[in-house]
C-alpha cells in the first residue's frame, strides 16, 4: 500500500487523524457489554479492522431469462467493480419445477434465471473463474441440486473444491415461515439441510453452505424484533441438529451464515445487527459450548428493503436503498445487496442496477464512514436501542424454545400469527396515516415510468427446446441408474444424499427429476386447513 493511499484511509478529508477503533473515556477500555471490535461478545463488529483493510463484499442480486443472459449480466457487473456474485433464480427452479412442467408456464425466466439441467450450469459461468470470485445462489427446496451442479462446474474447470467460495441459502425453515417455496415435510426438509451442511463442511470448507434468512420473513410483514428472533430461532434449531449429527461445533460454525433485511428506521437496523451479534456469540459459547472464538461469529449479509420500493416516483428508491445500505455498514455487515430503484416495476435494468453498484461504492469510497470501526458505538441512543432489541429478541427466541423450537412452534401457527398481526398493525398505519410513504400517501405527485425489461415469451420456448435437446443426448438408462441410487439414499438417514445427487446431476438429471426422486420418498407437505 502506498504512502498516499494510506493517508487517504487514515484521515479525514480536513486531514484530521482517525484511529481504527474509539472507546470511552479517552480510548480506554471498553464496557463489558460492547467488548472490542473482533472479540467477544462482538457487540462492535466481528473484525478487529473493520473496513479498513478491505470494504464488505459488493453482491448484487442477479438472475433474468436463460442462463446466457444472466451470464452476461454476472459479467456486465463484474466489470462495473462488484465483487461477488449472487444468482436469482426463477420460480420454476426454486420450486423445483422442470421449464417444461405444466406448472411452469408463464413463469419461466421471469423472477430469475431457468436452470434445468448442469448444461445450463456450464453456460451460466461461462468465462467466469470461480477460484476468483464467490457465488451466492439463493436456492432452498432444490438446493442439494444446485449446490451439486456448482461443485461439478467446477470440476470442469479444474478448481479445487476447496478453493471454492459463495453461499447457498439453503434455509427451509424460513420457507416454512415466510416464502412458502417448500414441497417435503419438516423433517425431510432439515434432513436435507444437514446433508449439505455436513458435506460442505467437510469438502468444501471455504464455502457457507447456508444463509440463515430473516429477508423473507421481515418482507412478509414481521418486525425487526420478530425478524431476528425468528432467524437466530431457526439458527438455533440447525446447530442442535448438526450437533445431534455428531458433528463438533468448532467444526462447522464458522460455515454458518446469516441473512438480514435493512430497513427504513435507520437506528433500528443498525441496533439489530449489533444485537444479533450478541446473541448469537452467548448461544454458541455458552449454550452450545463451542470453545473457538471465531465459532461464536454472527457471519452477515445484508439486503435493502424490497418492500420499501414504492412503484410510485421510483427514483425516490435510490434515497431510500442508500440510507438501508448506510445502515448495513455502519451495523458491520459483511456483505450487501443494494436494490435497484425500479425493483417494484420489474427486474433491475442495466442503468438501474448499475446505480445500485455504485451506491455501495460511494460509501465504501467517499462517505468515510469506513474508516474506523462502529463509528456510532457509545452513542446512547444507539447502545440503549441494541439493549432493548436483545432483550425483545431473546424474550420471543424463548417463547418459541418453551414451545419445543421452530418446527412445534409453525405446527401451533404462533410464527405465522405474530408476522401476520405485524403485517396488519403496519398496513393499518399506512391507511390511517400515521406511517407516511413520500410518493404514496404523502407528497404523492404523479411521475414518469422508467424503462421497463420485460421478459419475452420466446424465452420460455427457448428454454424447453434447450431442455428437450439436452435429454436426448443423455444416456436415460444411466440418468434412471442414478435416480433409483438417489432414493436409495433419501431411503437411509444415516447415509448423506450429496455423493448421490451429484452423481445424478453429473449424468444430467434435471432439477425436477431429483426433486421428484426425494418427493417418492419424503412425501408432500400439506398444510393443516
Amino acid at each position: 500500500m502506498g504512502f498516499m493511499e494510506e493517508r487517504s484511509i487514515a484521515e479525514t478529508l480536513s486531514g484530521l487523524k482517525v484511529d481504527t477503533v474509539y472507546r470511552s473515556p479517552a480510548n480506554g477500555a471498553a464496557p463489558a457489554t460492547l467488548g472490542d471490535p473482533g472479540h467477544f461478545p462482538f457487540t462492535r463488529g466481528i473484525s478487529a479492522s473493520g473496513y479498513r483493510s478491505r470494504p464488505w463484499t459488493m453482491r448484487q442480486f442477479s438472475g433474468h431469462g436463460t442462463a446466457k443472459e444472466t451470464n452476461e449480466r454476472l459479467k456486465y457487473l463484474l466489470s462495473h467493480g462488484e465483487t461477488g456474485l449472487s444468482v436469482a433464480f426463477d420460480l420454476p427452479t426454486l420450486m423445483g419445477l422442470d421449464s417444461d412442467h405444466p406448472s411452469s408456464l408463464g413463469e419461466v425466466g421471469k423472477e430469475g434465471v431457468a436452470v434445468d439441467t448442469l448444461a445450463d450450469f456450464e453456460i451460466l459461468f461461462k468465462g467466469i473463474d470461480l477460484a476468483r470470485v464467490s457465488t451466492s445462489m439463493t436456492i432452498n427446496l432444490p438446493a442439494v441440486t444446485l449446490f451439486s451442479m456448482y461443485l461439478k462446474i467446477a470440476e470442469q474447470k479444474g478448481v479445487l473444491w476447496a478453493r471454492l467460495r459463495g453461499t447457498c441459502q439453503t434455509d427451509i425453515l424460513k420457507e416454512f415461515i415466510a416464502q412458502n417455496e417448500y414441497l417435503y415435510p419438516p423433517r425431510h426438509s432439515i434432513r436435507l439441510v444437514i446433508d449439505l451442511i455436513a458435506f460442505a463442511v467437510k469438502h468444501v470448507p471455504r464455502y457457507f453452505p447456508i444463509s440463515i434468512s430473516g429477508y423473507h420473513i421481515r418482507e412478509a410483514g414481521a418486525t425487526a424484533v420478530e425478524e431476528l428472533a425468528m432467524t437466530l430461532a431457526n439458527g438455533r434449531e440447525y446447530v442442535r441438529r448438526l450437533v445431534n449429527r455428531g458433528l463438533n461445533p468448532d467444526d462447522f460454525a464458522r460455515n454458518l451464515s446469516f441473512f438480514f433485511d435493512i430497513h427504513n428506521y435507520f437506528f433500528e437496523e443498525i441496533a439489530k445487527l449489533r444485537a444479533g451479534r450478541r446473541l448469537w456469540a452467548r448461544f454458541m459459547r455458552d449454550e452450545v459450548g463451542a470453545k473457538k472464538e471465531i465459532s461464536w461469529i454472527l457471519a452477515t449479509h445484508c439486503q435493502t428493503a424490497g418492500v420499501s420500493l414504492t412503484a410510485q416516483q421510483p427514483l425516490n428508491n435510490i434515497a431510500r436503498t442508500a440510507y438501508q445500505a448506510l445502515a448495513a455498514v455502519l451495523g458491520g455487515t459483511q456483505s450487501l445487496h443494494t436494490n435497484s430503484y425500479d425493483e417494484a416495476l420489474c427486474l433491475p435494468t442495466e442503468d438501474a442496477v448499475r446505480v445500485a453498484l455504485r451506491t455501495q461504492q460511494i460509501i465504501a469510497y467517499e462517505s468515510g464512514v469506513a474508516q474506523t470501526v462502529d463509528p456510532l458505538g457509545g452513542s446512547y441512543y444507539l447502545e440503549n436501542l441494541t439493549d432493548r432489541m436483545e432483550a425483545e429478541a431473546d424474550q420471543m427466541i424463548r417463547e418459541i424454545e418453551n414451545m419445543g423450537g421452530v418446527v412445534a412452534a409453525l405446527e401451533k401457527g404462533y410464527l405465522h400469527r405474530r408476522i401476520a398481526e405485524s403485517s396488519y398493525r403496519q398496513e393499518q398505519d399506512l391507511i390511517e396515516g400515521r406511517r407516511r410513504i413520500v410518493g404514496v400517501n404523502a407528497h404523492n405527485t404523479g411521475f414518469k415510468e422508467p424503462k421497463i425489461l420485460k421478459i419475452p415469451m420466446t424465452v420460455e420456448r427457448a428454454q424447453q427446446k434447450f431442455l428437450d435437446k439436452v435429454k436426448k443426448h443423455r444416456s436415460s438408462v444411466q440418468v434412471d441408474e442414478a435416480l433409483k441410487r438417489l432414493r436409495e439414499a433419501a431411503s437411509n438417514p444415516q447415509e448423506n444424499v450429496l455423493p448421490s445427487v451429484l452423481g445424478a446431476v453429473g449424468l444430467y438429471a434435471t432439477v425436477g427429476e431429483i426433486t421428484q426422486a426425494f418427493a417418492d420418498v419424503f412425501g408432500i407437505h400439506r398444510t393443516q386447513a
